[in-house]
């Protein structure tokens, strides 16, 4: 961690030292995105500093000597500020993880925070989108009035392929190189996941071939190494690319601004739920650590045939 990091971090110089080799920790050994890590930092230097407004003095004997009401006070503080539940769930989270760092390092166990609850938090539901929308955004057809190079048209729509096709993440997608290319007769592709796990995926025919198609209009020799989907100058592509490629199909397919490329791969899963897919399966083409994960998506089949009831069945209208 930088000088910078630590200008920022409120509290007494061992606090700080504990933070930087905290959070550097976090990154090098546990592999935690760099925005996971971003949040924890943020989530720790607004906790000291609101230890200081108090008039604690956050140092190291300070947090291990904290008492519940010190915790609650932040999040109750936190709550006035507008913060929802989900965010001081992952503040809580953090806080915990550099407690069991002050913990390792000898300097003594944060009592406090193991007597603090997690806020609740309902769990949102995804929204998937209709089958007839979700194939389209991974054609290059619903895009051909653009003033787009064709290979861009067709890169994008390789993309979208793989997530609504093979319920990628599109971190995924983008970190696939040229040589893991999942083309025609290549129909398992293996991915990294959230916290560097790979797994093996199986990719349908019509992903390849828009893979393929892709690849035969790129303009760029693409070395075995490099990525597989190049921006216009031949770098690495960027998530917002694919982003905004969704935001400009979303006006001419109706869709709302839920439409985004992570609702592809909700989608994925949804429509092979649907299909009487089975759910253990589901978790592990999704790449999902915990079965509680997936079982989300058995709350938006019953939502959407609660809504196909209301809107169709006689029972329904005549009450």
């Amino acid at each position: 961690m930088s000088d910078a990091t630590d200008l920022l971090l409120p509290g007494a110089p061992d606090v700080r030292a504990a933070a930087i080799a905290w959070l550097g920790g976090l990154a090098a050994e546990r592999r935690l995105s760099p925005n996971t890590v971003e949040a924890y930092r943020r989530d720790l230097r607004q906790f000291l500093a609101h230890l200081a407004r108090t008039g604690a003095n956050p140092d190291i004997p300070a947090l291990i000597r904290l008492k519940p009401r010190d915790l609650r006070a932040f999040m109750a503080a936190r709550r006035q500020e507008g913060v929802g539940g989900r965010s001081l769930m992952r503040a809580l989270a953090g806080l915990r993880s550099f407690a069991r760092h002050l913990d390792r390092e000898g300097h003594g166990s944060v009592a406090a925070l193991s007597a603090v609850r997690s806020p609740k938090v309902e769990r949102r539901l995804p929204r998937p989108l209709p089958v007839a929308a979700a194939v389209a955004m991974a054609s290059p057809d619903i895009r051909a009035g653009e003033d787009r190079p064709p290979w861009v048209l067709a890169r994008d729509a390789a993309v979208l392929a793989l997530l609504y096709g093979a319920g990628l993440r599109i971190s995924e997608a983008l970190g696939l190189t040229r040589r893991d290319a999942p083309v025609p007769g290549t129909d398992v592709v293996t991915v990294i996941g959230k916290g560097q796990k790979t797994r093996s995926v199986p990719v349908i025919a019509q992903v390849q071939a828009a893979v393929a198609e892709y690849l035969a209009l790129c303009p760029y020799a693409l070395p075995p190494e490099g990525p597989l989907f190049v921006g216009a100058k031949g770098g690495p592509l960027s998530p917002r690319i694919v982003q905004l490629a969704v935001a400009s199909m979303r006006g001419a397919l109706g869709l709302p601004e839920s439409a985004t490329p992570h609702a592809l791969r909700h989608s994925f899963a949804t429509h092979l739920l649907a299909r009487q897919g089975d759910l253990r399966a589901i978790q592990e083409l999704l790449g999902h650590a915990s079965l509680a994960t997936t079982q989300v998506y058995t709350k938006v089949d019953a939502a959407r045939l609660l809504d196909a009831f209301d809107a169709a069945h006689p029972r329904a209208r005549a009450s």
